[in-house]
Formats: C-alpha cells, structure tokens, sequence
C-alpha cells in the first residue's frame, strides 16, 4: 500500500470533509522551502507550513539544539520543578517584548495560549470580587479551535455546531481603512453596554479571514479605549510574531501595549508544539495571594517542555541574524513589485503587503464561500503545479520561509499569475 492509501485506511485529517476532499499528498521529506511526496515530486512550501517555518525544512541548526537537549534533558514536568531551557526563553522573550510584559506562561499551540489569555482575563476580574463575563472580538476573527478560543472566532462554519455552548462575546468591525470611526464606536458601545473582561485582536494583519489588514494607529487608539475603561487588551501574535510583517512583533508597529500577548507557530522554527502567554506583571499580581483559590489552575503535561525551549532559543537566534533580517527585507520588496506588477489586473480586486505577507483578492461573480468552487479549483491549481498555496475563498496569499530563494518566489507569482487568468 502506498502512504496515501494507509492514510485513507487510518486518519483523519484537519479542516477535511474526506467523504469530497481529494486524498491528502504523502509528504516524504523537505528541506529549505521545498517539499517532496512519496512519488518524488516537487513542491515549493509558499505557507511555511501554515506559517510555522520561517526558516525551512530540515533546519540543521535548530535540529542540532534539539538534539543536544535531548541528550541532556528531554521533559521535565513544570509542577514544581524548572529548568535552564525555560529559564533562557523567558530572559529571550524580555529583551524583545514590549517592556510591559513580565511574565510568562508556556502551554502547547495557538489555540491553547489563547484560551490561557481569556481564561485570565475572566478570573483577573473574578479575583478582584468583580463579575465581567464578556469578550471583545474582531468580526471574522480566527483565534483557534479550544472552546474559549472558538468562541472569541469570528467564522461562522467552525463555530455553528457549537452556538449556545460559548462564553459571552461581542464583536467589533475591524477598522480598516475608512471604518476606523466605525470600530471605535462599536468599542465605546461594547464596553458600556457588557460586562466586559478583555479585548482580543490578531494585530494589524488577520490571517484567517484573508490577511485583512489594518493601520496601526487605529489599533493603538482601540487599545486606549480599552485602559480608559479597565478592559484588558490580547494581542494574539500567533500568526504575526516572529518577523511575519517586517518587525520582531505586529506590536512593535503600535504605539500602544498590550496587556497579554499570544505566542506560537514559528516560536520553534516548525519543530516542536509549544506556545506562549505573557502578560504584565499587574495581571500577574491579580493571582499572587495567600489564597491558593486565586490562583492561575491551568496546565499541560508539556508545559515547558525543555526540547521545544532549545528549539525556541535556536529559532530567535536564528531570527536576529542579519542574514535572516536581509531576507525579510528583501522578500518584502519582492511582493510589493508583484503587488505594484498585478493590482490593477482586470481580475485583481485588491492586493496587499506588510513584511513577508502578500494577498491578492480576485474578483468573482458571486460571494465566494471559504472553502467554495472557485477556492478548490485554485488549490488544485496550485498544488499541480508544484506550488504549496491555501486560498481563502477567492483570496490568494503568500507567506514563504524567509530562506524562500527568488527563483523559487519568482514561480510562486508566475504561478498565481497563471492561476488568476484560469478563472
């Protein structure tokens, strides 16, 4: 039996209606940002994997600090006990945080650091004698799939088999370009008219709902009305952290803090599942009592897994080279020549830059639906053609491995080029 016949035989696949989806492609291995399938073809991974590998398959130096850790402390559990690895991160993550942010809490992926987050905003109130029981959202926000973090989701066909079964949120317009006024009315009115604990936002890029993005001095001012009214602010930097929009964090673009911060996806450079929480030390102090009621009971048997803390050291070494930090820059320049060479396209409704992500939304006939006709005709478009793209409905984004070559971005545009002109 080939891989992709046992496949059929035993698993079950993320995001997949098996009984209508083609079989999924056996991967056999990967290095840089290419991959091979079991048949020996090519691919170039143009999604880092859905954004988790910014510095390509196989990456001997993060496999290097994996490796050296593992011959010296594989896992450790974090119910009282630590460990030099977690140590480390944590001293990392202070030099290029926002200063504000003091502690950190280590879980396994996205959707749990965000669940952590909105799990402490409820009891920060709960522990200060004061019921506040609503979450703040942006309309079309994807935050995960755990129950708090679907809950503060925008996108109504993760979500609808479980309405009724939530916490309580509200949800804002994003305020992009022309609609900021819109979205800080909607947040004066959600704070006065709920009992709101916090507010979460993918910052200035929203990946899910097709890489929308937004300007920083409009999140800045949605963050003021929040510590105008003692509403405590999430910035979910899972998919942005990391180098993804040009800087370290999206939140080096605002001038304003947060009060927690989501970590994950490339915080390991794609090896090992570990994500991150942090938060300022006010919040901290909201748990820090004689009363062990107050405290913060929330875990994973992996917490702080040491493996995956060499890997995170390894991947902000890597990040902060200056080889890494010209890629960015120069992968940036790229998209904005494809940018300037196919917005005004017939076909082109609109099309986008910040950093190393790059959007382009088509132009159709009827209302696209997520995973509709026009989106599986541009996959398998993409995907016969030897290039690893997931549109979101009729939107097409890029958002390559840094080490992407331009030979290998050049196929990927002439690729969507090619693809635009099919539908």
């Amino acid at each position: 039996m080939t891989l992709q016949e046992k496949d059929s035989q035993y698993l079950w696949h993320p995001y997949t209606q098996h009984k209508t989806s083609q079989t999924p492609i056996a991967i056999s291995r990967g290095e840089g940002a290419l991959l091979w399938d079991e048949n020996n073809k090519e691919y170039i991974d143009a999604i880092a994997s859905w954004w988790v590998n910014p510095f390509g398959h196989s990456n001997k130096f993060i496999a290097d600090a994996i490796y050296k850790q593992l011959t010296t402390l594989e896992h450790v559990l974090f119910g009282g006990f630590t460990h030099e690895p977690a140590i480390k991160v944590a001293e990392k993550l202070m030099e290029i945080l926002p200063k504000n942010q003091q502690k950190i809490f280590f879980s396994d992926n996205g959707s749990t650091a965000v669940e952590v987050a909105i799990k402490v905003a409820l009891q920060y109130f709960f522990n200060k004698n004061e019921k506040r029981t609503t979450i703040i959202a942006f309309e079309n926000a994807f935050h995960g799939d755990t129950f708090a973090a679907m809950a503060a989701s925008g996108i109504s066909f993760y979500t609808q088999a479980f309405q009724g079964m939530f916490i309580d949120v509200v949800r804002i317009p994003v305020p992009v370009k022309g609609e900021e006024e819109t979205s800080f009315k909607a947040l004066k009115n959600a704070i006065e008219n709920h009992n709101c604990a916090g507010f979460i936002f993918e910052p200035l890029v929203q990946g899910a709902a097709g890489m929308v993005m937004y300007e920083p001095e409009a999140l800045a001012k949605l963050i003021e009305i929040c510590k105008e009214n003692n509403v405590l602010t999430i910035a979910d930097e899972v998919m942005t952290g990391f180098g993804k929009t040009g800087k370290t964090f999206a939140m080096d673009y605002v001038n304003a803090d947060p009060d927690m911060i989501c970590l994950s996806k490339a915080l390991t450079g794609g090896t090992i599942p570990m994500a991150i929480t942090t938060f300022t030390q006010e919040v901290f102090d909201a748990f820090y009592d004689d009363d062990i009621n107050k405290a913060l009971f929330h875990g994973h048997t992996f917490t702080a897994n040491p493996t995956g803390c060499a890997a995170a050291l390894a991947s902000m070494e890597l990040l902060e080279t200056d080889e890494m930090q010209a890629n960015i820059q120069r992968i940036n320049k790229s998209h904005l020549e494809f940018q300037k060479k196919i917005e005004n396209h017939p076909k082109v409704a609109t099309a986008r830059t910040l950093g190393v992500v790059f959007a382009v939304e088509i132009k159709s006939n009827s209302e696209e639906s997520y995973y509709g006709s026009m989106r599986t005709r541009l996959y398998n478009f993409f995907i016969e053609n030897g290039v690893v793209l997931r549109p979101v409905g009729n939107i097409v984004y890029i958002l390559p491995p840094y080490i992407m070559t331009d030979q290998q971005l050049q196929k990927v545009y002439r690729t969507i080029e090619e693809a635009i002109e099919m539908v």
